[in-house]
């Protein structure tokens, strides 16, 4: 379904929510366990990005913005309240719990009724109780209980962290025990970990204690230099930051700022 974005609230009042029965039960099979048990709760959950080729997407206490490549000009739409972002067609997607849909940030209007949603892939929206559904409205595999994050892996996996652990959606496997707040995509799949950060063919980036680092294959750091909170990943061959006051930095693999077109 496709609407004006101004015209959303009144469209979505009229429409009935998709209900989509939950995916069977995960596997209980641990392949790797973390140093510590716990329940892993996002340092900022209302604070979360998604990066693709196309650019970077986020929202930050409710409001979902864009950047798109390669001028990195912001555009925040004026939307009811939103939880999480991903992409998926090319395009940028926010999801609207409230209003159980989940609505395009630019280009064509798109939107998808889907229940109240809670977290966003690549591949499709999970819902409060697990259960997901795609970008095009149809039942996808999904989860026992609420995900506090999703994100798509190399391999087009998906990944989801719930109730402390790290797991593989498709076939339910638990891959971490005490998993950490933040998922990493990585070229083979993704991973949990303690900072935000992103895994390359060649080494990593990660934002910890006050500085954007560059590590190594082997984790050394090998490039460092001062940035503030925020989340990072790669568009295209950019490393690219957003803070959670919408600032937008874009740097080569070098760790060299770019300027913007």
């Amino acid at each position: 379904m496709t609407v004006m974005r101004r015209l959303l609230p009144l469209s979505l009042g009229l429409l009935p929510l998709v209900a989509c029965a939950p995916a069977p039960a995960q596997s209980q099979s641990q392949s790797q366990t973390a140093s510590q048990a716990g329940v892993a709760a996002p340092a900022d959950p209302g604070f979360r990005a998604a990066f693709a080729p196309e650019g970077v997407a986020w929202v930050s206490g409710g409001r979902a913005c864009v950047a798109r490549v390669p001028s990195y000009r912001v555009t925040c739409p004026n939307l009811p309240p939103a939880v999480d972002v991903g992409w998926n067609g090319g395009d940028a997607w926010a999801a609207l719990p409230g209003l159980g849909a989940v609505i395009t940030l630019d280009r064509a209007a798109q939107t998808v009724q889907v229940g109240r949603v809670v977290a966003l892939s690549n591949t499709r929206a999970y819902r409060e109780d697990g259960s997901a559904v795609t970008y095009a409205g149809a039942a996808a595999r999904g989860v026992i209980g609420a995900p506090s994050a999703a994100i798509t892996g190399g391999g087009g996996q998906d990944y989801v962290l719930l109730g402390g652990k790290l797991l593989r959606v498709e076939g339910g496997a638990v891959l971490e025990n005490g998993a950490g707040p933040y998922l990493r995509a990585g070229p083979t799949g993704a991973k949990s970990a303690d900072v935000p950060g992103v895994d390359t063919d060649f080494g990593s980036y990660r934002l910890v204690g006050g500085e954007l680092q560059r590590l190594d294959a082997a984790g050394s750091v090998v490039g460092r230099l001062p940035h503030g909170p925020g989340r990072v990943g790669l568009v295209g061959g950019d490393v690219v930051t957003v803070s959670p006051q919408d600032q937008v930095r874009v740097f080569g693999l070098d760790l060299r700022e770019r300027g913007r077109d």
